[in-house]
């Protein structure tokens, strides 16, 4: 891992040689100010707990095999491709493990740029994804020299010798072994500021193909009880618990349907000032998708 994707608690395990330890403690690392709005798109079951705002697209979803979807601070329901917050409302966006299921690359990382001033992105490695590629990952994402190269899957396992290879000739309790112990080069960390310096290297390709049945497979990753529990823990300890609740989420909100920045709650309801269109509410979290205008 590069320094400047480090806390110095990382950089401690990593000295030690604990290089497991310093990769589980990055979700806890957030380089930012206590007065920065932080927002975490696609946040599902494990939202860093540095974040202030979720984002997410669906309360349930077969991609999200780890937990449940987490609602223990303002949760927003929208499409990450047209998010529906005003330009730079956040000063730090976190998108982890959620740019890859994208079929519009594009469309994301502008609208990241759009929403924040700062922020990160995290990744399987193209290389890893290309000989272990997960049936609804849509895209094979690396960084170099600061940019991130972005790969439009035209299928869900594209390289299939690639495949054949690493799993007839490498996969093995040895090699995963050694994948949990040196898990930072298979991953993409990419922390960004202003604006995101990406190439979509084949963007004549279709990735909105439709996902392959789930298998068991899918879920090998899901982790376990105790580990669970510690994470749910540290969440608690390191969130900003007090300042997330008096947060006024209509505030920093405008209307994907015609972008007007003025959402206001009538009766159980947003409603858009602009285009008149409602929008629901699932317990306290707004459904944000565009559709049609109703006026």
């Amino acid at each position: 891992m590069k320094a400047q994707n480090q806390s110095q608690v990382m950089k401690f395990f990593g000295a030690v040689g604990l290089e497991r330890v310093a990769w589980s403690l990055r979700r806890l690392h957030c380089p930012v100010p206590a007065t920065a709005l932080v927002l975490d798109v696609g946040s599902g079951g494990n939202p860093y707990p540095r974040a202030n705002v979720l984002l997410d697209a669906y309360e349930d979803t077969f991609e999200r095999y780890h937990a449940s979807l987490v609602k223990d601070r303002p949760l927003v329901f929208g499409q990450a491709e047209r998010m529906p917050f005003r330009d730079k409302a956040f000063d730090f966006v976190v998108a982890s493990h959620v740019l890859e299921h994208t079929a519009d690359p594009k469309a994301f990382l502008d609208e990241i740029m759009r929403v924040g001033r700062a922020g990160y992105i995290e990744t399987p490695d193209a290389f890893f994804e290309r000989i272990n590629p997960f049936r609804f990952h849509r895209l094979e994402v690396t960084d170099h020299q600061g940019r991130l190269l972005i790969y439009k899957k035209p299928s869900w396992r594209p390289h299939s010798e690639w495949v054949d290879l690493y799993e007839r000739k490498v996969k093995d309790a040895e090699f995963i072994q050694f994948l949990k112990k040196h898990p930072a080069p298979f991953y993409t960390r990419f922390y960004w500021q202003d604006s995101i310096d990406y190439e979509i290297v084949n963007p004549q390709v279709d990735a909105a193909w439709p996902f392959p049945p789930a298998t068991t497979q899918d879920r090998e990753l899901a982790p376990r009880n105790f580990r669970s529990r510690l994470v749910k823990i540290l969440r608690y300890a390191m969130s900003q618990r007090s300042r997330n609740a008096a947060l006024s989420i209509t505030n920093l909100l405008r209307c994907p349907t015609c972008f007007h920045p003025d959402l206001r709650k009538h009766e159980t309801r947003l409603r858009c000032a602009g285009c008149g269109t409602t929008y629901d509410l699932k317990g306290n979290a707004p459904l944000l998708y565009p559709r049609a205008c109703e006026t």
